[in-house]
């Protein structure tokens, strides 16, 4: 049976730059073990193979693999796959649309705008709010498995945390961009400062963006998934959501942070998180961003 498909870069308005995903419509008689085989034979950081919705009101089901394992959610799948289809519900004309996608973290509701016949911008609500789910091992730990110096562990407030908004991210702050892209992980030095993520994942991240109208500068870095480094990670940026509330402690009202990826891999990204703080506590998260087709074809797998 040929399955249609379609690659898209995202958190790019360009091509060739961004976090590169597969989309596999009709995946209706794959099993769990397909699904991965099809997941690896892409290689990109996730794959996505979309379903019949459970819910008549609801707009698809999403499965969202890694080369090497399922994830109950992840951002630029999310944000990719919700533009892939309102290019398609929408033919390629201009024009706003939402729905709800399910994936296995629950529901996720979507708001689309198409900018063009193969590009648009989405934004989804956050299914889980950020929670903090422990410490990291000290500084000394963390600096081995990063490749750095105990000196480069923390900046301002900003501490090293455990946070989850449905994928646990440990989130390292580091001084400055410099030692961002020197950082590099550390063969089993790093499966061991990270190992309380599960599967070994690092988002590190400095307050000095290439951009001054951005807020962080950030690399990815996710052995445990199969990904030795992302060029974006919505899921990781909706966990760090989680320490900007610990740590920058934003007033009430709304916020919008614009984190940079992906450049130390010549595939800049651009990632919008906005925040609603109500009495000190995070209400609502947003995560946005553009993406657009690179390619489409048949899957005979």
């Amino acid at each position: 049976m040929s399955r249609r498909f379609y690659t898209l870069d995202v958190f790019t308005g360009e091509l060739l730059a961004g976090n590169p995903l597969a989309v596999v419509l009709d995946a209706q008689g794959l099993d769990d073990k397909r699904m991965q085989r099809i997941a690896a034979e892409f290689n990109l950081s996730e794959t996505v193979f979309i379903g019949p919705p459970s819910g008549p009101s609801h707009r698809a089901s999403l499965r969202i693999f890694t080369p090497g394992r399922e994830l109950p959610f992840a951002g630029h799948p999310t944000v990719g796959t919700a533009v892939l289809l309102g290019l398609l519900d929408k033919g390629g004309d201009a024009g706003e649309l939402s729905f709800d996608l399910e994936e296995k973290v629950g529901l996720v509701p979507c708001a689309v705008e198409v900018l063009g016949p193969e590009r648009g911008r989405a934004t989804f609500t956050l299914p889980r709010l950020p929670e903090r789910l422990g410490d990291l091992p000290d500084k000394a730990v963390l600096a081995r498995g990063l490749g750095l110096e105990p000196a480069d562990i923390g900046f301002g407030e900003h501490e090293p945390g455990l946070f989850s908004a449905g994928v646990p991210f440990a989130c390292v702050p580091l001084r400055s961009r410099y030692a961002v892209t020197r950082a590099s992980p550390q063969g089993e030095a790093f499966a061991a400062a990270f190992a309380a993520t599960g599967d070994p994942n690092a988002f590190i991240y400095c307050a000095e963006p290439l951009d001054p109208a951005n807020s962080f500068h950030a690399r990815m870095f996710a052995p445990g998934f199969g990904i030795a480094e992302d060029p974006a990670t919505g899921s990781a940026v909706a966990s760090f959501a989680g320490a900007i509330m610990q740590f920058d402690k934003p007033r009430d009202g709304h916020h919008v942070f614009g984190i940079e990826q992906g450049d130390a891999m010549g595939r800049p990204s651009r990632i919008t998180l906005r925040v609603d703080v109500a009495e000190g506590a995070l209400q609502r998260g947003r995560i946005g961003g553009e993406a657009v087709i690179v390619c489409d074809g048949l899957l005979r797998a």
